[in-house]
């Protein structure tokens, strides 16, 4: 079996992560393996890695966005070519990911997808594939997507436009684009996106909950990887990471934080930019981003909690990598964030309540700090090890090639 994947990176972020991971599976079950991306991560891949566009392609894709509003739509010479490359590849089963980011044209792809009639999977790690423009809609309370987007209020969110606002338009070629395949399923992280993808116009399809899974192995608890800046610290750790910190990230929640919390605690922040750790306040520790997961597995494991402040999110990797390092989570109720919590292994907050947050983070630390870590490590062992989750993906890949095998001999005969 030959499977293809396509996301906008590779071995680096949580999705390109995810599709390493799912890689590897494949290539562990004997079959071959290729990833088309953007961008690859300073390791590498296991996978045979289809390079797709360049630095200029990517710029004139952005300016194409941020006068337009016409995300997906540009790059059609690299996705051309990409095209080309997966037609001599003549994969069994394609596997979609993230298809915004600057380098792809979903018309050119789509309509080759539609010619082959490939096994599709398609992983959603947003709502960017149902919407006429935004990748989530929760912080304004968006409803014009379950009927059709027009007058958006996100333009000016990623992936952001100052010129025209063409979701109406972006929405109806969507529609028309990814509805019509005849043998693609869709899988969600969340039961929270699923539900969403259910009240969408892509609700013809099948949908399977696949939750992402983690490394066990390198996310576990122990603090041999711990920088020196923490491991200086003297004061209970309140912890935040993510890979790029907006205020969709809780980021003036965390500072909002930091004004009232005790001098027994130190809130520390994984993942800032240079201007983000320039301009932070005194009671704030920042540690810009990191690719050494060994070292934020440390980091995780030093915390007293784990804080999510989310406002937009999906599955987030974050919550199950501190699980799985024995730190209780403390997060808002928001997209599928909760569903990697349970009773005895962090607190659900209603956002944007940063008072019940502190509250909770509170509660949390009078917790017994040993059961609290076991019950963390067994809820990750449980649900989240990615050997796990991403064999479910290979079972998938399996079931739909056969399917489609069975269905051309019958077809034939």
């Amino acid at each position: 079996m030959r499977v293809v994947q396509i996301n906008s990176a590779l071995n680096t972020t949580s999705t390109g992560r995810i599709t390493e991971a799912i890689g590897k599976s494949v290539l562990a079950d004997g079959h071959e393996s290729y990833v088309a991306c953007k961008r690859v991560g300073p390791n590498g891949s296991s996978s045979e890695i289809i390079p797709v566009g360049n630095k200029l392609d990517v710029y004139m894709h952005g300016l194409k966005t941020r006068l337009l509003d016409r995300h997906g739509f540009g790059s059609r010479k690299a996705t051309l070519e990409l095209v080309g490359r997966v037609r001599e590849i003549d994969p069994d089963v394609i596997g979609l990911h993230n298809l915004h980011g600057y380098y792809l044209n979903v018309e050119v792809l789509f309509t080759y997808l539609k010619e082959v009639q490939k096994p599709l999977v398609w992983t959603f790690h947003d709502c960017w594939p149902f919407t006429g423009h935004c990748s989530y809609f929760d912080r304004v309370d968006c409803t014009k997507w379950k009927s059709e987007c027009r007058s958006c209020p996100m333009t000016r969110y990623y992936p952001a436009s100052y010129g025209l606002d063409q979701s109406n338009r972006n929405f109806h070629q969507k529609k028309e684009l990814f509805t019509g395949l005849d043998n693609m399923t869709i899988v969600t992280p969340s039961y929270w996106l699923k539900g969403l993808v259910n009240e969408s116009f892509l609700k013809e399809y099948p949908v399977e909950v696949i939750h992402n899974g983690i490394d066990l192995e390198t996310f576990s608890p122990g603090t041999h990887h711990l920088p020196d800046a923490i491991r200086n610290i003297d004061k209970k750790i309140i912890l935040g990471v993510a890979s790029v910190w907006d205020d969709r990230k809780g980021l003036s929640d965390f500072i909002k934080l930091s004004e009232m919390v005790s001098d027994d605690y130190q809130i520390v922040l994984v993942g800032l930019n240079e201007k983000q750790l320039s301009n932070l306040p005194k009671r704030v520790m920042a540690i810009a981003k990191t690719e050494n997961v060994h070292e934020l597995a440390s980091i995780y494991s030093a915390a007293e909690v784990f804080v999510n402040p989310t406002y937009s999110d999906n599955f987030p990797t974050t919550n199950l990598e501190a699980l799985a390092c024995g730190t209780p989570v403390v997060t808002y109720d928001t997209g599928g964030s909760p569903e990697a919590v349970s009773r005895e292994t962090g607190k659900i907050v209603p956002k944007p309540q940063v008072e019940a947050l502190l509250d909770e983070i509170l509660e949390v630390d009078t917790w017994d700090k040993e059961s609290v870590k076991k019950n963390c490590r067994n809820r990750a062992e449980a649900l989240f090890d990615k050997n796990q989750r991403f064999k479910d993906y290979l079972n998938l890949f399996k079931k739909i090639d056969e399917k489609n095998y069975k269905y051309h001999i019958k077809m034939s005969t």
